[in-house]
């Protein structure tokens, strides 16, 4: 009889969320099949049997917030086998749980005698709830104490307030009047259930991104380097490759050229694919390029280990099937981890430019924006030209001004020379 625990499944994943079990109670489980599907913050990835049994216990369920680490669920010989209350631990509190218990301790305490901790109003043991069902409680006008949870010990979720919502559960006592106030014009409201607002789930993958993100604008000092390439000869060299692959079914994107641009700079100014780390510099030796990629539950960056080797029908192949993985909640962690430089890309939505988020640990990322027909002067006329603007945003502790301008103008040079992309 073994545990399984809650896995590590990328490098910056704290916890995560069951998203689907599987195999349920009872089944049989060969090594190599697949348990259970886990939200991460980067994507919802399957985990594997690594040994064969039958699933006898899930110690958590669909929807719940785990540690890295905690046990889940258990694995014996035989599907009659019955788990030992000391073999799974229990399941530790959702991380909203143990958040809420912290914000409640200090307020909790004045109001409690010395020798024994303060108890709800009018006794009896607080219900086990999240913070959501108890600001939707609170918003459906409902008394807590009288809702049955259905999670986890009779956690109460936000189900379980929507559906006594809908039920009529007695109301929470009513607070002391307040002098009233002037009578505003009144308003539509926006739901049925007449509040004007509703808040939405937000997946562990948004949570973390919001996180990380807040992280590298708060510790990470950006400084920022714009300029604008003709793209004429660009343009020209994507359509003769195109020409060229045709029969292999392979389109190159400006996306693709552009990222592989940035892999042949990145060996030319090696002090870019840098990182600045617990207050260390590291030099990286392979030159990954992360691909930034919109998804329905926020922002992923696939990476393209070793750009500066492969080739660019190889890059456009790649960039494909990881976007497609990225969409599909498919990718693995390894395809998303080890980037030393990413590329964000906005000008397929018609974004003239834009400045990007670094994305940690990494020393610089490119924002690219669209390509734009522009009245410039050439050979002292006035001439239209396709021009594209890009930005690149800089760890400064990483990287010198001087040293990420050297960087952006052969990056601007070798696109506006495209054939040094593949010499």
């Amino acid at each position: 009889m073994s545990n399984i625990e809650m896995p590590r499944l990328s490098d910056t994943m704290e916890e995560g969320v069951i998203s689907t079990w599987v195999k349920k109670v009872g089944d049989k489980v060969a090594s190599g099949d697949v348990l259970v599907e886990i939200e991460t913050d980067k994507a919802v990835m399957e985990y594997e049997a690594y040994e064969d049994g039958f699933l006898v216990k899930q110690t958590v369920s669909e929807g719940d917030t785990v540690p890295i680490g905690e046990v889940i669920g258990v694995i014996a010989d035989s599907p009659d086998a019955v788990p030992e209350e000391s073999a799974p631990a229990a399941p530790a509190p959702a991380a909203e749980e143990k958040a809420e218990e912290k914000e409640e301790a200090p307020a909790a305490a004045p109001a409690a005698e010395p020798s024994a901790p303060a108890a709800p109003a009018g006794g009896g043991e607080r219900p086990r709830t999240s913070p959501l069902a108890r600001r939707l409680a609170k918003e459906y006008g409902l008394d807590i104490t009288k809702i049955q949870g259905s999670g986890p010990k009779g956690r109460i979720v936000r189900a379980d307030i929507e559906a006594a919502a809908k039920a009529g559960v007695p109301e929470a006592p009513a607070a002391a009047p307040e002098k009233a106030a002037p009578a505003a014009a009144p308003q539509a409201p926006a739901f049925e259930d007449g509040r004007d607002s509703e808040e939405l789930k937000v997946s562990n993958m948004r949570k973390v991104i919001a996180r990380r993100l807040t992280e590298s604008k708060q510790q990470v000092p950006h400084f920022y380097l714009r300029r604008t390439i003709d793209a004429e000869a660009l343009k020209a060299f994507r359509a003769q490759i195109n020409e060229q692959l045709s029969s292999t079914g392979v389109k190159v994107s400006f996306n693709d050229l552009i990222v592989k641009a940035c892999a042949t700079a990145l060996k030319l100014h090696p002090a870019v694919n840098t990182s600045w780390v617990d207050d260390k510099l590291l030099q990286h030796h392979r030159v990954n390029v992360g691909v930034a990629v919109a998804v329905d539950a926020g922002l992923v960056v696939p990476v393209l280990h070793d750009t500066d080797k492969a080739t660019l029908s190889e890059i456009s192949t790649r960039t494909r099937e990881l976007a497609g993985k990225a969409r599909d909640n498919k990718l693995k962690p390894q395809e998303m981890s080890g980037g030393t430089f990413s590329v964000s890309n906005l000008g397929m939505f018609g974004v003239d430019s834009f400045s990007a988020v670094i994305n940690p640990p990494e020393a610089a990322i490119l924002a690219v924006g669209a390509m734009k027909q522009e009245a410039v002067v050439v050979d002292g006329e006035v001439a239209v030209r396709n021009r594209i603007s890009l930005e690149l945003s800089v760890d400064h502790r990483a990287v010198d001004g001087a040293v990420g301008a050297a960087f952006l103008k052969d990056l601007a040079e070798i696109l506006e020379e495209p054939m040094r992309i593949i010499l």
